[in-house]
């Protein structure tokens, strides 16, 4: 799959911009093969977008909670960031039972669409969280919801209600770093979608 940023450059008027729209979903229609377009237009999802972190249990290490901080503020020129923490069930040993008493708070902290990440979920790349984002904007969603699960995983009523199911690969991270995975990935989509300079 090849993709390729949109720059307000890139559009001279609104009737060029009509085309790209067209073209994306004339090409995702199309199904198969083709070249993904992102639209990082000055101002087009800047603060239109707001996502939403929902994370089971709190971050004890200051430098994971740094990190993350960090992330945030640099997302904070693009899009409006929230993480909300939903309660631990460290007071239950079953592992199931863990679930479902974590299944509430997580569900009820969830606006807009729902994002799970969970090992046995689809494999996606950096481009492929931007499309999502970028999709999502287009779509007129207003918020959208990237939940982490406790580590015991989470219910499958919670899995259940996710619009989509995503994986970052079959290694196994510390919990409380895998918020910071998720978060330097949000912020690489958003330099994808921006045509902003980063490392790689």
């Amino acid at each position: 799959m090849q993709t390729r940023a949109f720059c307000k450059r890139d559009l001279k008027n609104s009737f060029d911009f009509f085309l790209a729209i067209v073209s994306l979903f004339s090409r995702t229609a199309a199904g198969g093969s083709f070249s993904l377009y992102f639209f990082a237009l000055e101002g087009y999802n800047n603060h239109m977008l707001k996502i939403r972190v929902v994370a089971v249990g709190g971050i004890k290490e200051s430098f994971y909670r740094e990190a993350v901080n960090e992330y945030v503020k640099r997302l904070g020129k693009w899009v409006k960031v929230e993480i909300s923490e939903a309660e631990e069930a460290s007071h239950l040993d079953d592992p199931a039972k863990k679930r479902e008493a974590e299944a509430e708070g997580i569900l009820r902290r969830v606006k807009g669409q729902m994002v799970l990440l969970d090992v046995k979920g689809k494999r996606v790349k950096s481009e492929d969280i931007a499309e999502l984002l970028s999709r999502s904007a287009l779509q007129g969603n207003s918020e959208v919801t990237f939940v982490i699960g406790g580590s015991n995983g989470v219910a499958e009523e919670v899995k259940k209600k996710a619009n989509e199911i995503l994986s970052f690969g079959d290694i196994t991270l510390p919990h409380q770093l895998f918020r910071v995975v998720l978060m330097e990935q949000l912020y690489r989509a958003e330099t994808i979608l921006h045509n902003a300079s980063y490392h790689k």
